[in-house]
């Protein structure tokens, strides 16, 4: 038995949750990740892993076992990346999970240049506005907005603040009432990105804060840049990143309002696997990433 390949296909089984997402993940065949588990069982004398025709089921063994082990494994990774960051050269693949339209105009950029100072780190970029879950498609880092952390096996880094708008086309605002406060939005209709955290959107002006829950729009979209679209081409009135509108808003195709109504600002978040929370090539990247997003 190779004791290393046994050690790191029981963790991808764990992480994945199944023996043929490991062995697609490994690029093994199934019977070969079944038999590194059977012969590391074997070894140890225990079982890890009960399985049954629908679903695995980690032991209390097998829990600890999976602690210890990923502890070795990321000591190994590390000790060979420590070697190349003190001789400036980064090596190996980081898969990158961002949100599209974020992505698009502000984070992909970024990671092109990172591209450029590091060739030897190959980048694999996924953009999507959904929720991706890390330890099951492999992924090193996601860059997503977000409150507190939820998922235990997750660690986050915060990035940046990002300040919201309300905004609207002068076409939509030519048609419908003059909105000077919050509660004025009641009476238009509110396009909403459907993956937002909250369907309420709260603003402050001094000491006075107003909640304000949009009506039912007839647009609804899971994407950044639909939404974009959708408030350039005069459909109606939203809340969202500024980034994602200061070029129409310089170019006369949006109008910022209410000004002095400030909204809660949307907080960017690098999250990675906690296990990978020493990776040379990671902690480079995010700190890449923070001092450009800074600029």
């Amino acid at each position: 038995m190779d004791k290393l390949r046994a050690l790191e296909v029981f963790r991808r089984v764990i992480e994945l949750g199944s023996f043929s997402a490991a062995a697609e993940d490994l690029n093994l065949s199934k019977a070969a990740v079944s038999k590194n588990i059977n012969e590391l069982e074997d070894s140890l004398k225990t079982a890890l892993i009960n399985r049954t025709t629908r679903k695995l089921h980690i032991t209390e063994s097998g829990k600890a076992y999976y602690n210890h082990v990923s502890a070795i494994l990321n000591d190994l990774a590390n000790a060979d990346l420590s070697i190349l960051e003190t001789s400036n050269v980064l090596r190996g693949t980081l898969r990158i999970s961002i949100p599209m339209t974020l992505g698009v105009l502000k984070i992909n950029p970024i990671i092109c240049r990172f591209q450029k100072q590091y060739p030897n780190v190959s980048i694999e970029v996924t953009m999507d506005d959904s929720y991706v879950d890390l330890l099951e498609k492999g992924i090193d880092i996601a860059i997503r907005g977000g409150g507190i952390l939820k998922d235990s096996s997750l660690k986050s880094r915060k990035l940046l603040d990002i300040e919201r708008v309300v905004c609207a086309s002068p076409e939509y605002l030519a048609a419908n009432p003059k909105l000077t406060e919050p509660k004025d939005l009641l009476s238009h209709n509110c396009l909403i990105y459907t993956l937002s955290s909250s369907r309420s959107w709260v603003f402050t002006k001094g000491t006075q804060t107003q909640t304000v829950h949009p009506n039912p729009s007839s647009y609804a979209v899971n994407n950044g840049l639909g939404l974009r679209q959708a408030i350039v081409s005069g459909l109606g009135v939203t809340l969202t990143p500024k980034m994602i509108v200061d070029d129409a808003i310089a170019a006369g195709h949006v109008v910022e309002l209410m000004p002095d109504w400030k909204s809660e600002n949307h907080t960017l978040y690098a999250l990675y696997p906690y296990h990978k929370e020493q990776s040379p090539k990671l902690r480079v990247f995010i700190d890449f990433l923070i001092s450009h997003l800074s600029t």
